[in-house]
C-alpha cells in the first residue's frame, strides 16, 4: 500500500516558485503576484491533468461553501449567550470575534499565497511553524479529533430532529444510524465543488428554518420552557445590559466560548481554497461569508433574546411554547445537519485518503480501488463519529473542551505565528503594519486566554453537568427538544 506524508511533499516540483516576500501593507508586490499565480497556474495545470479534478470551484462556489458551513444550528446558541452576558458584553463579544476572524482568515489567505501548495490545515501548520514535522502530525491528530466529534455532534444532533418530529417513535440510537447512514450517502462526491450544491440547500433551510422561529417567537403569547424551569418560573420575560446577578464566571466563560467558537471556522479553509480553480479569490468568497455571518450571527439571536430574555435555551427552538412551532420551524434544521457533517467529513477523509493512495493512479482515477478506498474511509470516519456520539454523556460540553483545546490553535495561534512568518524584519514598517502588528499579538493573547482559562471554564462545566445525571451510552432515551 502506497503512502506519503506531507514531508515527501518538500520537494513538489512547484514549491521552488513559492513566494519568498511580502510587501509592507501585507499585499503581494507585482513580481511576487506573478510568481504566485505562476504556481497556482502549475498546479491546477497538473490537477485538470487527472480524471478526477479537485481544483474546479469558481469563488462563488467556495462563497456557498463557506455559508452552508458557517449557516448552522450554532446560530440559534447564541441567544442563550446574550442571555448569560446581557447587551452589552454580549453584543461586544460578537462584533469583535467577528473583526477577528475576518483578520485571521485574510492572514491566512495571504500565507497560503506565499506557499500556494498547502492543501490542508496540516500543511499550514507545517510552514507556519517553520516546516515543523511535529507541527504536521500534531495539527493532524488535530483536524481528525476535531472533525470526527463534530460530525459525531451532528449525528447526535440528526437523532434530536427526528427524535422532536416524531414525538420519539423509535429509539435514539435507530435515529442515529438513520443520520449515520444518510450520511454517508451524501459524503460520497469526492470534490467540494459538488458538495457546494448541497451547501446552498443546507443554507437556504437553515435561514428558514431561523426565519420561522423569529415569526413564531414573535407571535406567541409567551415562550415554553427556560433553564431555570418552565413560564413563568423565572418571572416575566426580560433583557438586560449586563450579567444578571449570581452569573458565575463559568457561565460567562461558556458564554463567550459559545459565541466565539462560531466565528472559528478556518480549519477548513486551506482545504477549501486548494480546491478552488483561482485560490487569489478567496477573500471574494470570504466577504460574503463575513456579510452572511454578521447579520445571522447578531441580529437572530438579538431579537431571540428580545423576546425569550431569561428563558433562552441552546438551541432557542427549545424555548418555543407550542409545540407545532417547535417542529416546524426545526424540522428544517436536519438538512444543514446532515450538509455540515458532509462538508467537516470530505475535509477529514482527503487528508487519510492522500496519506493511503499517495501518488498513485488511483488517487485521482475512477478505478474500483480509488473509490472502494475513498468509501471504506468515508464510512470508518462516519462510524467512528456514530460511536463517539453515543459513548459521551454530554457531547455538547465535550465539544466546548476540544473547542478551547484545538480553535485557541485554529482560531487564533497559528495565525498569529503565520503573521510573524510573513512580516519578521519587517513588522512595525509603518502605521499600518505596526498596528496589525498589536492586532495580531492581541489574537495572540486571545488564543493563549482560550487555552487556558476558557479550557478550564470547560473543564468546570463538564465537571459540573456530570455531577448529576448523564445520558448512559447507545441510549434510547427521548432527546427531543
Amino acid at each position: 500500500m502506497a503512502t506519503t506524508t506531507y514531508v515527501d511533499q518538500q520537494q513538489h516540483p512547484n514549491e521552488k516558485k513559492a513566494i519568498v516576500g511580502v510587501d509592507a501593507l501585507g499585499a503581494l508586490n507585482p513580481e511576487e503576484r506573478r510568481s504566485s499565480i505562476d504556481t497556482i497556474t502549475a498546479l491546477v495545470y497538473e490537477d485538470h491533468s487527472h480524471e478526477i479534478q479537485l481544483r474546479t470551484m469558481s469563488w462563488q462556489k467556495a462563497a456557498w461553501l463557506l455559508a452552508g458551513d458557517q449557516v448552522c444550528l450554532a446560530i440559534m446558541a447564541q441567544t442563550w449567550s446574550l442571555s448569560v452576558l446581557g447587551w452589552v458584553p454580549g453584543i461586544i463579544t460578537m462584533v469583535v470575534a467577528g473583526i477577528m476572524f475576518w483578520i485571521t482568515s485574510i492572514t491566512m489567505h495571504k500565507f497560503i499565497m506565499k506557499h500556494p501548495q498547502i492543501m490542508d490545515i496540516c500543511d499550514f501548520g507545517y510552514y507556519a511553524f517553520g516546516k515543523s514535522r511535529i507541527a504536521y502530525h500534531f495539527t493532524a491528530f488535530m483536524l481528525l479529533a476535531n472533525n470526527i466529534l463534530l460530525i459525531g455532534f451532528h449525528v447526535l444532533t440528526g437523532a434530536k430532529v427526528l427524535n422532536t418530529l416524531s414525538d420519539h417513535s423509535l429509539c435514539t440510537v435507530v435515529f442515529s444510524i438513520i443520520t449515520m447512514l444518510m450520511g454517508i450517502v451524501m459524503s460520497l462526491p469526492r470534490t467540494l465543488r459538488h458538495v457546494s450544491f448541497m451547501s446552498m440547500f443546507s443554507a437556504a433551510c437553515m435561514g428558514i428554518a431561523i426565519l420561522l422561529f423569529l415569526i413564531f417567537v414573535g407571535i406567541e403569547a409567551a415562550p415554553g420552557y427556560g433553564y431555570s424551569g418552565d413560564y413563568p418560573t423565572a418571572g416575566p420575560v426580560g433583557t438586560y445590559a449586563f450579567p444578571p446577578k449570581g452569573t458565575t464566571w463559568v457561565a460567562c466563560m461558556n458564554a463567550v466560548l459559545n459565541i466565539t467558537f462560531l466565528w472559528v471556522p478556518q480549519i477548513l479553509f486551506p482545504t477549501f481554497i486548494s480546491e478552488m480553480e483561482r485560490p487569489q479569490d478567496f477573500p471574494k468568497s470570504l466577504a460574503v461569508l463575513a456579510g452572511i455571518s454578521a447579520f445571522l450571527f447578531i441580529v437572530p439571536p438579538a431579537i431571540g433574546f428580545r423576546y425569550l430574555g431569561q428563558y433562552a435555551t441552546a438551541p432557542a427552538f427549545g424555548s418555543l411554547g407550542v409545540v407545532t412551532y417547535k417542529k416546524a420551524s426545526f424540522a428544517f434544521v436536519i438538512v444543514p445537519t446532515l450538509v455540515i457533517g458532509v462538508i467537516y467529513a470530505n475535509v477529514s477523509a482527503k487528508f487519510v485518503y492522500f496519506r493511503i493512495m499517495g501518488k498513485s493512479r488511483h488517487a485521482h482515477s475512477n478505478t474500483v480501488i480509488g473509490w472502494g478506498v475513498w468509501v471504506a474511509v468515508m464510512a470508518v470516519i462516519w462510524v467512528i463519529a456514530f460511536i463517539f456520539a453515543e459513548i459521551i454523556p454530554s457531547m455538547g460540553d465535550f465539544l466546548s473542551l476540544l473547542g478551547a483545546a484545538f480553535d485557541s490553535f485554529f482560531g487564533f495561534i497559528f495565525f498569529a505565528v503565520a503573521y510573524w512568518q510573513l512580516y519578521k524584519g519587517k513588522l512595525f514598517n509603518g502605521a499600518g503594519r505596526s498596528i496589525m502588528t498589536v492586532i495580531h499579538v492581541i489574537v495572540m493573547f486571545s488564543g493563549l486566554f482560550l487555552l487556558g482559562p476558557g479550557l478550564y471554564a470547560a473543564v468546570e462545566a463538564i465537571i459540573a453537568d456530570y455531577s448529576g445525571s448523564t445520558r448512559p451510552a447507545f441510549s434510547c432515551a427521548d432527546l427531543s427538544i
